[in-house]
């Protein structure tokens, strides 16, 4: 047993208790630094995280707007406060990003002047995807051309996401798929209302032809009825191919093989063929017909006459039918300035004062199949393709064609196009042996009189005018007294208060032996003698150029014979044809029948073949100079004949016709058929 005092071991634990303490602070000191540390690390890399988070958020949300051609919003879903704006809000809406950043979402509603989507979002369960219908964008007092879709998603952490979609794309897509629907859709009742309207137009004439060969051969001894009815059953006929005919220009028009061939033309002697074409029409309808012509300096020209024909012949046929009796019909020629060097601007006027149409019709008068469904329109018969094909054409030449109508008092058409003029062509001189003499133009409408006055003074005549014959008797009178006599009159047939001849007369009455031309656009063959016995020199046909006015006057001062117009041989003058050997090459017996009947009328030696193959053989067969023409249906493969002509070297020639064209020219004159061989 060891003693030790006590005040020695309380001193002791003392200060081992105070060194407890102190090992003890430190070690709760560290822990604590530890624990800071460890918070403080902690707290920054959960904030780091959130940044990150968040610039993430924004990236995608941002990516996804700028890909997606939408904007996209973030709001509290408590204060309903945007807490985020995509970049593309300026883009789309026209708003800066920071205009709605941190502002009620009311600031957007009222930027989109949509404020119903107030009313429903204060309504919204926050269940389901809330979707707006597509609406135009509304930029300042303007609809813009944007469409936009609204949706909004409910809301997720505290949030709701607000999109706006730009969906102009997708509704133009819609609408143009609407349109060729809806184009379509109209298209197609258009045909049908076609093929409706044709299957009953193509009857009538048929049961016409059936009907009047029934009865024609009823009545054969019976010479006079027999006539009547072949006069009916062609008259029918015609009507049927015309149609026919139509229908055909349009399938090749819509499929693009119709081409147009330039070749040399003069518009006088195209308005001349026009007028003596609808001169029957206009007579037997008791319509009054004008035409004339307004500065046209250059009338030889380069175009598609045929086509160009076809076009003055729509529009006047068109001008015909719906014109009641008694009215008027009227073509006007100008020539426009400003054309290209080497071409002529035109414009040709087409007017009538029929029943008109209406303002929803005119716009779509050029449609193929329309025709405007009125009980007096309903009674005519027609296709509704003449100015859809009218329409084609003038595209075609590069020229443009407008209507101006008004119900109940007429519609005018008016075609600008223009038209390349021929090299060398006429040009307007002066007649040496009229110049400085003086004439006299009479007629009630004052275009014309402005217009021949006009040529006048370019063949160098002092030119006078008036619109009354009984003021041209006066003047005349006054010339004699004054010693200053005209030397030249143009009178026009039909004045209001004294025709043509008698103003003749008179004037002759007074000792006056000047010329005197008669202007005239109807034929003039059943006045010929009595204006002849009265004292007229000249007859001249409107329109008149000033080709046509340069020969009148010529003729009319013994400078110049009048041209022989003759242009087809009669039966008695074909001689030139005979001994002349064709191979007609034709499948169809009748056809053959017909062509065969009028070809020998002309001194033709007619071989046949009725088809390709039978053609080759009488060609490989025949020696050099048997055939001089070769007339082959269009139908029958012309790669036969080609073959033979490979084979053997025969002297021929090869001209192709088509059936269409053929029929269309013996509608009109079988003769047409032989100047086709010339």
């Amino acid at each position: 047993m060891l003693m030790v005092e006590k005040a020695v071991i309380s001193g002791s634990r003392m200060e081992y208790m105070k060194q407890v303490q102190r090992i003890a602070i430190a070690v709760n000191l560290l822990i604590m630094a530890v624990c800071l540390i460890f918070y403080l690390v902690n707290s920054l890399w959960i904030k780091k995280r959130a940044e990150v988070q968040l610039s993430s958020r924004e990236r995608i949300i941002n990516v996804l707007s700028a890909n997606s051609q939408g904007v996209y919003i973030l709001l509290d879903s408590s204060t309903w406060k945007c807490t985020f704006v995509s970049r593309s809000s300026e883009n789309l809406l026209g708003i800066p990003a920071e205009t709605l950043l941190g502002n009620s979402a009311k600031v957007l509603i009222d930027a989109l002047r949509q404020p119903h989507l107030e009313q429903t979002l204060r309504s919204w369960d926050n269940q389901a995807v809330l979707e707006f219908d597509r609406f135009h964008l509304i930029t300042g007092e303007q609809i813009s051309g944007k469409y936009l879709r609204i949706r909004v998603y409910h809301p997720q952490n505290g949030e709701t996401v607000f999109s706006i979609m730009d969906e102009t794309a997708d509704a133009k897509r819609e609408q143009a798929l609407e349109d060729a629907m809806n184009m379509a859709r109209s298209a197609n009742q258009a045909k049908s209302t076609f093929l409706s309207n044709m299957s009953h137009d193509i009857r009538t004439p048929m049961n016409t032809i059936i009907g009047f060969t029934t009865l024609a051969v009823s009545n054969i001894d019976n010479r006079e009825k027999v006539k009547d009815y072949l006069s009916k059953i062609l008259s029918s006929s015609n009507h049927l191919l015309s149609l026919i005919n139509d229908v055909l220009d349009m399938s090749r028009i819509e499929s693009g093989k119709i081409q147009l061939e330039e070749q040399e033309a003069n518009l006088s002697d195209i308005l001349h063929d026009i007028k003596t074409i609808i001169g029957g029409q206009i007579h037997a309808k008791q319509l009054e017909l004008y035409m004339d012509v307004m500065d046209v300096t250059d009338e030889d020209v380069l175009c598609d006459k045929t086509r160009l024909n076809q076009v003055l012949l729509n529009l006047l046929s068109n001008a015909i039918k719906f014109t009641p009796a008694g009215g008027t019909v009227s073509v006007r020629v100008a020539q426009l300035t400003g054309a290209p060097e080497g071409n002529g601007q035109y414009e040709i006027r087409v007017k009538d004062t029929g029943i008109g149409m209406s303002q929803e019709f005119a716009e779509k008068i050029f449609e193929p199949f329309e025709r405007e469904r009125t009980s007096t329109v309903s009674k005519i018969q027609g296709t509704g393709l003449g100015m859809a094909i009218t329409k084609n054409i003038i595209d075609m030449m590069g020229g443009t064609i407008e209507v101006h109508t008004e119900q109940g008092k007429g519609t005018e058409f008016v075609i600008r196009v223009a038209l390349r003029l021929r090299s060398g062509h006429r040009s307007v001189e002066k007649i040496r042996e009229l110049e400085n003499l003086k004439a006299l133009v009479v007629d009630d409408d004052f275009n014309t009189c402005d217009s021949v006055t006009r040529m006048l003074v370019q063949v160098g005549m002092r030119s006078e005018w008036t619109l009354s014959g009984r003021e041209a008797v006066l003047r005349a009178r006054q010339s004699i007294d004054l010693g200053d006599a005209f030397h030249a009159y143009i009178i026009d047939w039909r004045l209001p208060d004294m025709n043509g001849i008698e103003v003749t007369r008179q004037i002759r009455a007074m000792g006056d032996n000047t010329p005197i031309i008669i202007l005239t656009a109807y034929d003039w063959s059943n006045i010929e003698p009595e204006a002849k016995a009265a004292g007229v020199t000249a007859f001249c046909s409107k329109p008149m150029f000033m080709s046509d006015l340069r020969e009148t006057l010529m003729n009319a001062i013994g400078q110049k014979e009048a041209q022989d117009n003759t242009i087809l041989p009669g039966a008695s003058e074909s001689s030139s044809f005979r001994d002349k050997r064709l191979l007609l090459v034709e499948d169809n017996e009748l056809n053959c029948e017909i062509a065969l009947e009028i070809l020998s009328e002309y001194g033709f030696q007619i071989d046949t073949a009725e088809n390709g193959a039978v053609s080759v053989e009488k060609i490989a067969a025949s020696a050099p100079g048997d055939y001089d023409l070769i007339l082959m249906d269009i139908q029958i493969n012309a790669e036969c004949v080609w073959t033979g002509r490979q084979r053997k070297t025969v002297d021929w020639y090869s001209y192709e016709i088509r059936s269409q064209k053929v029929s269309t020219d013996l509608k009109c004159d079988p003769l047409c058929m032989v100047s086709c061989f010339r």
